[in-house]
């Protein structure tokens, strides 16, 4: 609980707690901004380093890789109500991804997709289709693609 009160302070610090969803949106998408922040004043993800569970390390790793994309993202476990996150970024700045399939899942297909060329919009669209669903946090095991 300490590492989320951390965090929603951090992000009122930089002015980027706001939440910032499109207005043509369903209701029922998540938050997330719709446009970039400078990569600086975003939250950092936790150390994979922190986890014991391979699968949490290399979402944690690769989430690192890809945090300006994870900023514009919603995440659909719906943290957005229940602990009032902003984008699926902040479950990995802190330990909510390390519980949650939904934020890992979304998490790796937004690192995979960005690897593909592929915008943070059109991230954005594929994950509201429930495209990030085909996801299998087992492969992280064998392919080590972090």
């Amino acid at each position: 609980m300490r590492t989320f009160v951390a965090v929603a302070v951090l992000l009122g610090t930089f002015g980027i707690g706001a939440r910032a969803q499109q207005a043509s949106a369903p209701a029922d998408v998540p938050a997330y901004h719709a446009t970039p922040a400078k990569i600086a004043a975003l939250p950092k993800t936790l150390p994979p380093t922190t986890f014991t569970d391979p699968r949490v390390q290399a979402a944690y790793a690769l989430a690192a890789k890809v945090r300006g994309v994870l900023y514009q993202e919603p995440c659909y476990c719906h943290c957005d109500k229940e602990i009032g996150h902003h984008s699926l970024l902040d479950c990995f700045a802190g330990d909510h991804a390390s519980i949650c399939e939904t934020c890992m899942m979304e998490g790796v297909y937004a690192y995979q997709q960005t690897k593909a060329g592929k915008t943070p919009g059109q991230i954005r669209a594929a994950i509201e289709r429930g495209e990030w669903k085909n996801v299998n946090l087992n492969d992280l095991l064998s392919q080590r693609v972090y």
